[in-house]
């Protein structure tokens, strides 16, 4: 009854945060069309040059404090308000640390117009160093209505300042101001929900609390972020801004789909599964689950990108961004594969094994750095990503040898059958759109991809019936007594 129990609050969170996420992406998507169309390349090429020192800033506020203060169950409100006081103050001297350094990153990239940029995204980092803590209060008392509503609203407003500054010719510094905005806007909602305040001082001791969980974190996010972000730094610095602003909206693209499934589901894991720390079984039993669910619909939806990269592009982001589609059709091909991969992270956590989790880092890293370098030794975007695929597979394998031997002390052999089925119904997918374009390639990108669309959605569901999954379908919508197998 207890696992019952377990699957139903799972399903419930996953469905509040669906919501919240899904509203957010298609304000999102409708932002990044309405920017992409008034802004050029050339200035979304400064503001990722500007967004990989940002999410580094980012990172080291966190220190991992986040995922730490949801883990642990003894904290007490005046040590989550002493830790809140902390974030603040680090918030600050990152911040003016962040501006400082305009000068020489303006001088490494040979471009003077990320000196203001610089300095004004300061205020955009120390506006998301104060909500890490109150977001992390809310997902703890799994407040996932309150989060989403926050997040929505702050979006909204967001597209709405972006919009109306770049309409007005304000270039690259309508995104950054429009960021600004958000976060202030996002604070405002969730600091209220999330009842804490600042204390008067700090204690060493509360931060020892969760020092322990933490430290993993943070070194996991540390060597992470180097993997995930070499690319963007030696881009924007041995290519063009342009070119970095093609390779990162073709990158972006191939990361939505984790953020409409994947990132829908681990804020709940972590929280609710946190609770089964000990029971590693129930906790494997639902890994597996998750990942026969993401495969599904990852591995298919891999293939319909894969055969509609240049209408997905154009009707996107419109026709000056021809440079992306062939580094996002090669990118499109690691969607299942992150999907799957994005999700261990919070079942490391909520096994409370974050020295594992920090072990993958670290074998991730390596080879995704080695990778890097060799993709931007020859000089072209769609090499970088051709390595890129092939270091995420690798890695893809690390990352669950780890989990199935390490931490459920079972057989691979395991994790590998979920994705048996979702490769049969992927190549039914795959058949049908090949045809389609040897025979309707020259009609309109309209006609294209709705075509593409409605027969990849027919030939998916003939696929779960073909191979006898429809009953998941039904599992999904409903938690059924006894195990989910």
């Amino acid at each position: 009854m207890k696992k019952v129990n377990l699957y139903t609050e799972l399903k419930n969170g996953i469905i509040i945060i669906a919501i919240g996420k899904y509203s957010n992406l298609i304000i999102q998507f409708i932002i990044l069309g309405i920017l992409s169309r008034l802004l050029t390349p050339d200035d979304f090429g400064i503001v990722a040059i500007i967004n990989v020192f940002l999410v580094f800033f980012s990172m080291l506020i966190d220190l991992g404090i986040g995922p730490a203060i949801i883990q642990n169950k003894t904290l007490t409100e005046q040590q989550i308000n002493r830790i809140f006081t902390f974030t603040v103050l680090l918030s600050i001297l990152l911040s003016v640390l962040f501006g400082t350094i305009a000068r020489p990153i303006a001088l490494f990239y040979d471009n003077e117009d990320l000196v203001e940029v610089f300095i004004l995204m300061s205020l955009a980092l120390f506006t998301s160093g104060i909500n890490m803590v109150p977001q992390s209060i809310l997902l703890k008392k799994k407040k996932f209505i309150g989060v989403n509503i926050a997040q929505v609203l702050s979006n909204i407003i967001y597209g709405v300042v972006g919009t109306v500054l770049a309409f007005n010719g304000f270039s690259y510094f309508a995104i950054v101001i429009a960021t600004i905005v958000k976060n202030l806007v996002l604070f405002l909602i969730i600091f209220k929900q999330a009842n804490i305040k600042l204390a008067k001082s700090i204690k060493l001791s509360d931060l020892k609390v969760i020092y322990s969980f933490s430290k993993n974190q943070f070194l996991f996010n540390l060597i992470n972020y180097f993997s995930r972000n070499l690319d963007n730094i030696l881009i924007g610095k041995f290519m063009s801004a342009k070119d970095l602003a093609y390779y990162d909206k073709a990158y972006t693209l191939s990361l939505y789909p984790n953020q409409i499934l994947t990132n829908v589901i681990t804020p709940v894991i972590q929280p609710i599964m946190s609770e089964y720390e000990s029971q590693t079984n129930i906790i494997k039993e639902t890994y597996l689950l998750v990942a026969k669910i993401l495969a599904f619909v990852g591995m298919p939806l891999t293939v319909f990108l894969f055969m509609t990269s240049k209408e997905v592009i154009y009707i996107m982001f419109g026709f000056q961004w021809t440079g992306s589609i062939a580094t996002f059709q090669i990118l499109s091909l690691s969607i299942w594969i992150q999907m799957i991969l994005s999700s261990t992270g919070s079942i490391f956590q909520s096994t409370n094994r974050t020295d594992l989790l920090l072990l993958s880092g670290i074998l991730s890293s390596i080879l995704n750095i080695s990778s890097i370098i060799v993709g931007i030794w020859t000089g072209k975007i769609e090499y970088v990503a051709v390595v890129l695929v092939i270091s995420f597979s690798i890695n893809f394998i690390q990352a669950n040898y780890l989990l199935m031997r390490k931490v459920f002390q079972t057989k691979q052999l395991e994790f590998y059958k979920v994705l048996i089925d979702p490769i049969i119904i992927s190549i039914i997918v795959f058949v049908p759109l090949i045809i389609i374009n040897m025979f309707l390639g020259e009609y309109s990108l309209a006609i294209l991809i709705i075509t593409k669309s409605i027969i990849s959605l027919v030939m998916f569901l003939v696929g779960i019936k073909v191979t006898g999954n429809m009953n998941l379908i039904f599992k999904i919508i409903r938690v059924r007594k006894g195990n989910i197998q």
